[in-house]
C-alpha cells in the first residue's frame, strides 16, 4: 500500500484557501490483474519528490492495452496520498484535434479556484502560475492520452508533494525526469479472468478451453477481451466455443472486434493516423511477410532502405508502440496490430487503384515486389551460408542470386542465421509456393535448397516436407521442372534422416532424373545422397559405382570438395567389402583434399569417416584425436546430427579399447542428443553402443535393457540392423 502523508504536511503559510479538485474520472469495477505494475507505479509515485524532484510515470503502450484503466486505478489507490487533490485532462493526443497545453493549464487553474478573467494569456505564464498554486501542496496530476513531450512539459507540477502519472501510447523518453513503464497485454490467466468477469464466470469455467482460445485471438489485449466478452454476455444463446471459429479468420477477426461505440480497429487507427507517409509506408510493408518478426537487414531489403533510415523508421514505429523490440535488432506486431497493417495495405492499394490519395501514402501496389525484395535477401543470405556449411557443395555456387544478402565469418556464425531466422525462412517460402508462373516459383525451391545445412541440426525435418510439398505441388501445377527437382532432392534428404531409406531413393532417383534435362545444380548431390542410401542398405558394390558416378559430376564443374567428399563417404562402403587398405586411402585423401582447400566443414566431416576407419582397424589412438578434433567443430556449428554420429563412433572405440567408463559417458551423451533432437535411428544406435559398454561394466540387466529398446526402434524403422542385433540378443541368451 502506498504510504500515507506525514501529519505535518499542510500547505504553505500564507497560502491561499485553494478548491481540492476531485477530476479522476470513476475507476473500472472490474479491474484485473496488472499487481506487479501497480505495485511498482504506487511505489514510484508514493516518492515525495526530494532531490529526484516530482515523481513522473510515463505509461505507454498499444491502443487498447489498457494505459488509461490502469492508471486511473492507481490514481485512486493513491487518494490518501495526495489530500490536496486530483487533477485529470484528457489531451486527446491522437485525435484530429489534439489539445493545446494552454487550454489545460486554463481548466487546471480554473479549477484551482481562480477566477478566468485574472487567469494570463501566455503558456509560459499559466504554467509559472500553475506551479506557483501547486507550491506546498500534495495534488497528483493524471494526463492522458498525451500525443508528445511537448504537450506535456508545461502541465507538470513542480512541487516536491505532488506527482503526475502521463499515458501515451508513444514512448515519453524526451519527457524530463519521467519514469518510462512499458505496458504490455496481459498474462493469460489475467485475461482468462478479464474475459470471466465481463462473461460471467461460470459460463468460462465451463468452458475452459475454448475461452483460452479466444482470449489468444484476442491477443490477450484488454480491449479486445472486453469487447468480445461483452458481446458473448450480450447473446445467451452464443457459447464460448461459437467464438472460436469466428475469430479463427484473420480477415475478419478485427471485424468481430466492435460493440457499441467501441472497436479495437479504431483504437488502432487512430495510431496510425498521426504517422508520416514514409511511417505509413513501412507500417504497411512490415506486415506482410509470413514470419514471426523480422531482423533489421531483412525489413532494409522489404522497405528497400538503406540500414540507417531502416533502423531510424522501426526505431519510431516501436516508440509510437505500433511495433515491438523483442530484441535488438529485431521486430515484430503485436497480432492484431499486424491484422490491422495488413488490412490497411489493401485499403491503401485498393485507394491507389481507383486514383484515391490519402494522407499516409499510398502502397501503389508495393506488396508483391517488397515480398520478392525480402526472398531475395533470404536467398542471398542462405546461400552464404550453404558455401560455408557445405565447403565444396556445387548447390551454393549455381543458385541464382538477385540482391545483397548477410554476410558470414564462419561457418558456425552461417548455421546460428539459419537456426535464428528458420521460421522467417519457411514463411518466405510458403508465400513463394503461392506464386502464378514457374519464375516466381524458383527462388523459393532455392531457398528451401540453400536451406539444407539446417536439417544437420536434428530440427525443422516436419518444416522442410511441409514446405517442399507446398513448393512441389505448385511447381507440378505450374510446369516449374527446377523447381520440383530441387523440392525432391530436398525431400529426399528428409526421408533420408527419418531412415526412410526406400522412399528417399525414389526422391533422389526423381531429382537426378529431372536434372537430366541439362540442370546440373543437383545432379552430383542427388548422385551421392543415392551412394549413401545404398551403402546404408548395404549395397556397397552399387554404392561404390554411384560415387564413382558423382566424383566425376563434380570433376567436370570443377568442385574439389564435392570431390574430396565422395572420397570420404565411399571409405566406409570399401571396409564393408573388406578392402581397408582403399578404404584407409580413400579417407586420408579426401581429408587431405579438404585441409589443402581451407574448408573447414568439409574438414571436420572427413576427420569423422577417417577416425570410423582407423577405429575400425584398430588404430585407436588415431581414430579418438580425429573424432575429438571434428566434435568441437559440430558442436561449435550446432550440427547436432553429426555431434551424435561423433559420441556413438568415440563410444565403439573406447569400447575396442576396454575404456567402459569413457564409452559409457560418450555413448550416453549420444543418446542425449539423439533424443533432443527426434533423431530415431540415432537413438537406436546410441542405444546399441551404450548397452555394449554397459556390459562391459557387468551392468548386463541395464545392457540388455537398452539393446532390446534398440532393437525395436531398429525393427520400427525397418533398418538391417534390427536383424544384426536380434541375432546378438539370441546368442546372449543361449550362452545364459
Amino acid at each position: 500500500e502506498p504510504a500515507r502523508p506525514p501529519e505535518t504536511a499542510e500547505p504553505g503559510a500564507g497560502a491561499p484557501e485553494l478548491p481540492r479538485p476531485a477530476q479522476l474520472p470513476a475507476a473500472v469495477n472490474d479491474f484485473t490483474g496488472r499487481r506487479q505494475i501497480i505495485a511498482r507505479l504506487c511505489t514510484l509515485l508514493s516518492t515525495q519528490g526530494g532531490a529526484d524532484g516530482v515523481p513522473v510515470a510515463a505509461i505507454s503502450g498499444i491502443g487498447g492495452v489498457g494505459k488509461t484503466t490502469l492508471a486511473v486505478h492507481v490514481a485512486h489507490a493513491l487518494h490518501d496520498l495526495f489530500p490536496d487533490g486530483q487533477l485529470y485532462a484528457d489531451l486527446r493526443g491522437y485525435g484530429e484535434e489534439p489539445v493545446a497545453p494552454d487550454s489545460v493549464l486554463a481548466a487546471f487553474l480554473r479549477a484551482l479556484g481562480l477566477p478566468a478573467d485574472i487567469i494570463p494569456d501566455g503558456l509560459a505564464e499559466r504554467s509559472a502560475l500553475f506551479r506557483s498554486l501547486l507550491t506546498d501542496r500534495r495534488m497528483l496530476v493524471l494526463l492522458d492520452n498525451a500525443r508528445d513531450a511537448a504537450q506535456v512539459s508545461h502541465l507538470l507540477p513542480g512541487s516536491t508533494g505532488c506527482a503526475a502519472i502521463v499515458t501515451s501510447r508513444g514512448k515519453l523518453a524526451d519527457l524530463a525526469a519521467a519514469r518510462l513503464v512499458d505496458l504490455d497485454v496481459m498474462e493469460p490467466d489475467e485475461a482468462l479472468t478479464l474475459f470471466g468477469t465481463v462473461a460471467g464466470a461460470e459460463r468460462v469455467a465451463a468452458e475452459r478451453a475454448a475461452a483460452m482460445d479466444v482470449v489468444a485471438a484476442c491477443g490477450f489485449l484488454p480491449l479486445a477481451v472486453r469487447i468480445v466478452a461483452a458481446r458473448l454476455a450480450a447473446r445467451a444463446s452464443w457459447t464460448v466455443a461459437s467464438l472460436v471459429p469466428r475469430l479463427a479468420d484473420e480477415r475478419r477477426r478485427l471485424d468481430e472486434m466492435r460493440v457499441g461505440n467501441l472497436a479495437v480497429e479504431a483504437t488502432f487507427a487512430l495510431g496510425y493516423g498521426q504517422l508520416s507517409p514514409a511511417q505509413a509506408r513501412a507500417f504497411r510493408l512490415l506486415s506482410l511477410p509470413g514470419g514471426p518478426d523480422i531482423s533489421a537487414g531483412a525489413a532494409s531489403a522489404l522497405l528497400a532502405l538503406n540500414p540507417t533510415d531502416t533502423e531510424d523508421i522501426l526505431e519510431s514505429l516501436v516508440d509510437a508502440s505500433l511495433l515491438e523490440a523483442p530484441a535488438p535488432g529485431r521486430y515484430r506486431f503485436h497480432d492484431l496490430l499486424k491484422l490491422f497493417a495488413r488490412r490497411t495495405g489493401e485499403r491503401a492499394e485498393a485507394d491507389a487503384g481507383r486514383g484515391v490519395g490519402s494522407a499516409t501514402g499510398s502502397a501503389g501496389g508495393e506488396g508483391p515486389p517488397a515480398l520478392r525484395r525480402l526472398l531475395d535477401f533470404y536467398l542471398a543470405s542462405a546461400r552464404s551460408a550453404h558455401r560455408l556449411a557445405y565447403e565444396g557443395s556445387t548447390v551454393a555456387d549455381q543458385l541464382a542470386v538477385t540482391g545483397p544478402g548477410h554476410a558470414f565469418g564462419s561457418a558456425d556464425e552461417a548455421v546460428a542465421w539459419l537456426s535464428v531466422e528458420a521460421e522467417a525462412l519457411f514463411a518466405s517460402i510458403a508465400q513463394a509456393s503461392g506464386a502464378e508462373e514457374a519464375g516466381a516459383l524458383l527462388p523459393g525451391a532455392d531457398l528451401l535448397l540453400a536451406m539444407e545445412p539446417l536439417l544437420e541440426s536434428g530440427s525443422h525435418a516436419r518444416e522442410f516436407d511441409q514446405r517442399a510439398k507446398e513448393v512441389l505441388a505448385a511447381a507440378r501445377r505450374l510446369g516449374g521442372t527446377s523447381s520440383e527437382l530441387r523440392c525432391r532432392y530436398v525431400l529426399g534428404r528428409v526421408l533420408f534422416g527419418a531412415n526412410r531409406l526406400a522412399e528417399a531413393e525414389s526422391e533422389f532417383r526423381a531429382s537426378l532424373d529431372l536434372a537430366a534435362g541439362g540442370d546440373r545444380i543437383v545432379t552430383g548431390e542427388a548422385m551421392n545422397a543415392l551412394a549413401v542410401v545404398a551403402g546404408r542398405q548395404r549395397r556397397h558394390v552399387e554404392a561404390l559405382a554411384w560415387f564413382d558416378s558423382a566424383r566425376r559430376v563434380f570433376r567436370e564443374v570443377g568442385a574439389r570438395g564435392g570431390e574430396a567428399l565422395t572420397l570420404s563417404y565411399s571409405a566406409r562402403d570399401h571396409l564393408f567389402l573388406g578392402q581397408q587398405e582403399e578404404a584407409i586411402a580413400a579417407a586420408e585423401q579426401g581429408l587431405a583434399v579438404f585441409i589443402e582447400l581451407g574448408f573447414s566443414a568439409g574438414t571436420a566431416r572427413a576427420r569423422y569417416h577417417l577416425g570410423m576407419i582407423l577405429s575400425r582397424v584398430g588404430r585407436l589412438n588415431e581414430a579418438v584425436h580425429h573424432h575429438a578434433e571434428c566434435l568441437a567443430f559440430f558442436r561449435a556449428s550446432r550440427q547436432r546430427v553429426w555431434e551424435q554420429r561423433v559420441c556413438s563412433r568415440l563410444a565403439e572405440t573406447f569400447i575396442t579399447a576396454g575404456r567402459f567408463s569413457d564409452a559409457t559417458r560418450h555413448a550416453e551423451q549420444a543418446l542425449t542428443v539423439s533424443r533432443e533432437i527426434g533423431h530415431p535411428y540415432g537413438e537406436a544406435l546410441s542405444l546399441w553402443v551404450l548397452g555394449r559398454a554397459l556390459a562391459g561394466l557387468g551392468n548386463t540387466s541395464r545392457s540388455h535393457d537398452c539393446l532390446e529398446r534398440a532393437h525395436d526402434i531398429f525393427v520400427r524403422l525397418g533398418a538391417p540392423e534390427a536383424a544384426d542385433l536380434r541375432a546378438l540378443l539370441d546368442r546372449d541368451h543361449v550362452g545364459n
